[in-house]
Parts: C-alpha cells; sequence; structure tokens
C-alpha cells in the first residue's frame, strides 16, 4: 500500500470524523512513516524536522494577524460592517435583503481577492470583518457554506492566475522549479496557461451561488443588534493606513516576506500616529491569538509533508502510476493531476506542492510529448488542486476562523466538503482539458 495514499486517507478520514485536524495530520504522518518503511523512531524525527519548515508561515500568519488587528483599530473595518447593518434596517424589504445578500457576497469576495495580489494580509482579514456580520447573515438566512465558498474562491483564484503577491510568489515557484527540471520557461506565460483552470473555479463559484446554497438556511436565533452609533474614522488615519498597506506590498513582494511586509505595515502605522505605541503588545498579542489555530496547523503539515518525503513514496506513486499508462496521453495527464490532488489534500499547501511534483511531472511530460504551456498547466492545476477542500490548508482555516465565530459552521462539513465539491472537482476538469488542448 501506498504510504502518501494511506497517510492521506487517514487524515481525511479523522477530519471528517471531526478529530482535530492537528492530531489528525500526526497520526496520519505515523501511519504513513510505518507504512512507508520508516521506524517509530525515524518517523517522529523527520516528523519534528519538518515542523520547522513550518514555522516561518506560522509566524509570518502571527504577524499578518497583528497587522489586521492594527489595521481595525483605525476603525475601517467597523465602518464597513456599521454600513451594512445600516443597509439591513428595513429588513421587511424583499428588495433590500436581496441587495443585502449581493452587497455581502461582493464585500467579502473582494477583500478575499485583494488580499492575495493588490493587499497581501491573506486570511488575516477574515476573523476581523466576518464575525461582526453573522448576525446579519443569519437574519437573511444565508448559507454559511456559501460564503465559505466566496472566501475560498478568493483565497485562491487571484494567486493562481495573476503574477501579484502571492500570485508572484507561486508562479515564480512554478517558473524555477520547471528550470530546475529540465524545462525553461518565460513567466508571461502561467497565466495565459492557468486561465481556463480558473475559469472552472469561476464555474465552481456560480454553481454554488445560483444553485447549491441559494434557498435560505436557518442559524440558531440571534438577536440583530443594529447600533445607530456612526463610526469615526479620521481623514489622516485613512491616509496613514493606505500608506501603510502600500507600505506592505512595497516589502513584501521584492523580499518574498510576509513577516517583513507586515512589520513594514505595522511600524508605518505606529510612526505616524495612526495608533498608539502603548497598544503594540497588546495588538500583537490578539493578532497572534488570532491566527493560532492555522499557525499550529501549518506547523503540522509541514511535518506531516517531511514524514511523506521521507519515504520515497510520492514520487514511487507518480512512477507506478506512469508505468500502466503507456501512450495515453488523455489518462497520464488525469491520473497525474490527481496525484497533485492527493499530494496537497495532505500537505495543504499548493505551494509547497509544486517542488515535490514538478520534478517527476517535467520528465513525465516530456515523455508523453507535453509542450511547455501543457506541461505548465499541468504542473499548475497539479499544485493547486486540493488547497480548496484541503482540512490543513490556510484556504479553508481562514474561512472557518470567521464563520464559526458563534460555533454554528463546523470546518470540514461546512468549509472542506464543499470547498471541495465546488472547486476542485471543476478545477481538475478544466486543467484537463487545458493540458490536452496545449498538448
Amino acid at each position: 500500500m501506498n504510504a502518501v495514499i494511506l497517510a492521506v486517507g487517514i487524515m481525511l478520514v479523522l477530519s471528517l470524523m471531526r478529530v482535530n485536524v492537528v492530531l489528525a495530520l500526526v497520526i496520519g504522518a505515523l501511519v504513513g512513516g510505518l507504512t512507508g518503511g520508516l521506524g517509530i523512531e525515524e518517523t517522529i524525527a523527520s516528523f519534528t524536522n519538518g515542523l520547522g519548515e513550518g514555522a516561518t508561515i506560522a509566524l509570518s500568519y502571527a504577524m499578518l494577524g497583528g497587522f489586521a488587528v492594527a489595521i481595525s483599530q483605525t476603525g475601517i473595518p467597523q465602518l464597513l460592517v456599521s454600513g451594512m447593518l445600516r443597509m439591513m434596517k428595513r429588513d421587511g424589504e424583499p428588495d433590500r435583503q436581496t441587495l443585502g445578500k449581493v452587497l455581502i457576497i461582493l464585500i467579502l469576495l473582494t477583500m478575499a481577492i485583494f488580499s492575495q495580489n493588490l493587499i497581501p494580509i491573506h486570511i488575516a482579514f477574515i476573523p476581523l470583518l466576518v464575525p461582526p456580520i453573522l448576525n446579519v447573515l443569519n437574519m437573511l438566512e444565508i448559507d454559511r457554506r456559501l460564503i465559505a465558498c466566496v472566501l475560498a474562491f478568493g483565497l485562491t483564484a487571484p494567486y493562481i492566475l495573476l503574477p501579484y503577491g502571492f500570485g508572484f510568489i507561486f508562479q515564480d515557484i512554478i517558473a524555477k522549479q520547471m528550470a530546475v527540471a529540465g524545462m525553461p520557461i518565460d513567466m508571461a506565460l502561467i497565466p495565459k496557461a492557468m486561465a481556463f483552470p480558473v475559469l472552472g473555479l469561476f464555474v465552481g463559484l456560480l454553481v454554488a451561488i445560483f444553485i447549491s446554497y441559494r434557498k435560505p438556511r436557518k442559524y440558531k436565533d440571534q438577536e440583530l443588534v443594529v447600533t445607530t452609533d456612526e463610526v469615526v474614522v479620521k481623514t489622516r488615519n485613512i491616509i496613514f493606513t493606505v500608506l501603510a498597506l502600500i507600505g506592505t506590498l512595497a516589502v513584501q513582494i521584492p523580499t518574498q516576506s510576509m513577516i517583513a511586509g507586515a512589520v513594514t505595515g505595522i511600524a508605518i502605522l505606529y510612526v505616524t500616529g495612526a495608533l498608539k505605541w502603548k497598544e503594540a503588545d497588546n495588538l500583537l498579542n490578539e493578532g497572534m491569538q488570532m491566527m493560532a489555530f492555522v499557525g499550529f496547523v501549518m506547523i503540522a503539515a509541514n511535518g506531516f509533508a517531511s514524514v511523506l518525503n521521507e519515504t520515497g513514496h510520492i514520487a514511487s506513486l507518480v512512477e507506478n502510476t506512469s508505468a500502466i499508462l503507456g501512450d495515453n496521453k488523455g489518462v497520464a495527464a488525469f491520473l497525474m493531476l490527481l496525484v497533485g490532488l492527493v499530494v496537497t489534500m495532505g500537505i495543504g499547501s499548493s505551494f509547497a506542492t509544486i517542488p515535490i511534483i514538478a520534478s517527476i511531472f517535467v520528465p513525465l511530460s516530456v515523455a508523453f510529448g507535453f509542450g511547455p504551456m501543457a506541461t505548465i498547466a499541468l504542473i499548475g492545476t497539479a499544485g493547486a488542486l486540493g488547497d480548496a477542500g484541503s482540512p490543513a490548508s490556510d484556504s479553508t482555516l481562514g474561512p472557518t476562523a470567521g464563520l464559526n465565530a458563534d460555533g454554528q459552521h463546523n470546518h470540514v462539513w461546512d468549509t472542506c466538503v464543499p470547498t471541495f465539491i465546488h472547486f476542485n472537482i471543476p478545477l481538475l476538469i478544466f486543467g484537463w482539458i487545458t493540458v490536452l488542448f496545449f498538448g
């Protein structure tokens, strides 16, 4: 039995049984290591060594959490929420309710997209913006699974398609790893190759909005408190907040460091006086606590990935799959995409999946006669598959962090399963068609 399939399967089953994701990752890693021929001590050592790889990511999210909380203190998020609440005061008007639903979806979608490319704070905005509007969602009887899909789309599609912010990092990894594997490419080709697969994500989003979750869903009765107090936002604070966001982007892109970007943004807010120095410690602590669970999952996921790499069964999974394919390019492409899905579902990071599969997929693509564009689509899609839907992915952990603030949204069944169905399946289909088209 292949250790990768068994480990990922156990992790997913335990998660579906509502076992804590961190514990599921640990158990899956132990089973995968032992199945892959590692001893118990070797498995533990490999898992422990891999934890360090996730430390940078965890610290990055902690700092971004602090930055997001700092921005929240300027009053801008509260102003946005107050605007939503004022719009929903006259809840008896159907047209106004419909307008409210559209407004909420558009705002959350826009924020999620901006968080990847324009204002790279990633998922840190979700726990700040979503919990205050849960009462609005309850009143409108909006299915939170729909909101999870909206957020997941905004957190994944932009970085796959657009070479800015996190998208630049993702596409740079693809280009570099393909060059290392013997197929140098121009990064400008990547958005062209990934456009049609991303269209699949958009189709999945439309299905979620207009078909799957269009019906009202009731949650526990909670009185909607509509405040008449106006949120006062000083013009100078708005200007300094914009400067902080620009500074964050300007530092993060060239350094490719979320930590450096977040520190820059926080520093600008405090130096300009938009926030008080005496608030720094409490704000950073609050932000770190907000992102602590996500950080622990990402650390555990890196330990999990380290064990799977140590077994050598990722390479054997791909090689054994290719051995039975013959000359059938269609079947070859589809099975390679499935391998990417399995790996990413286990690791929880499309960014970490690319280096694992690129070194194997490039030679296989050459052997099957796939050109550069087809290979880009193959590797990019295989890496992105599973990002939406994996219990260990920040694209699912982030939405859950906001939507489960009142304990009425399950991480696996209300976030992971819906996003898996609506995004991984169409991404697999559209990615496969793209590979065959360019192949």
